[in-house]
């Protein structure tokens, strides 16, 4: 089986190094990168799974950059940094970040949640030959994860996105935890204070806002989850 292929983009030479050798000790191929544009070089001279970037970059921070990853649907982004304020993290898992840890960080806890996306990535099942879902006058091509409304905007929504929505149209009128639709989305089990669900939600109501003759699709289940009151075509 071919290794995953991790991008560490962070401009202190200790942080990186140090991030290089774990990621190589647990048999991954690791490449580096400083700023934005050594990020595009490494990015098109390699098949690249995973990248793991800070937010404090020169040039162009991190949440520039994110904005120009996440439309590729089978690359991973996990950013790790210092910042740790609630808006840093609300806005990098809204730009579509799959995760967000602050430093310090512990290294075994990273190795983890990066293999947890990897595996999704590398390993997850394909999505079906014929994937597009047609509900309430849009559309969900999953083949480019792309939503077209009713209107005809043509809509890029990032990975976990995707796979939050889906889920839910999959279990239309159905109650679908937060527990469920993180493990669809990340792999990973739902952590304590964790607003990674309930920001992918809040965006995906954002998308559907944007056309003024779409109903509410997505109810709130207080204290149990989400539930897709759509019509599936």
């Amino acid at each position: 089986m071919q290794k995953a292929q991790i991008l560490i983009v962070e401009d202190e030479d200790v942080t990186r190094f140090n991030l290089r050798n774990l990621f190589e000790a647990e048999g991954y191929i690791v490449s580096e990168a400083v700023d934005g544009d050594s990020m595009d070089e490494q990015l098109k001279n390699n098949n690249i799974n995973l990248v793991i970037m800070d937010i404090n970059l020169p040039g162009k921070n991190g949440l520039l950059l994110a904005r120009e990853l996440t439309h590729n649907r089978e690359l991973g982004l996990i950013f790790l940094t210092g910042r740790d304020s609630d808006i840093d993290k609300i806005l990098g898992l809204e730009i579509g970040a799959d995760d967000y840890l602050t430093k310090p960080f512990n290294p075994r806890e990273l190795t983890i949640r990066a293999r947890n996306i990897l595996n999704r990535i590398t390993q997850g099942k394909p999505e079906p030959e014929s994937s597009i879902i047609n509900f309430n006058g849009w559309s969900l091509d999953g083949n480019s994860r792309k939503m077209t409304s009713p209107t005809g905007n043509i809509i890029p929504i990032p990975r976990g996105e995707y796979r939050a929505l889906k889920l839910l149209i999959e279990n239309t009128g159905q109650i679908v935890s937060r527990h469920q639709l993180i493990k669809e989305m990340t792999g990973r089990e739902l952590r304590s204070n964790d607003r990674t669900v309930d920001v992918t939600i809040r965006r995906l109501r954002k998308h559907f806002e944007s056309d003024e003759s779409t109903s509410e699709l997505i109810n709130t289940i207080h204290g149990e989850g989400y539930r897709f009151v759509g019509t599936v075509e």
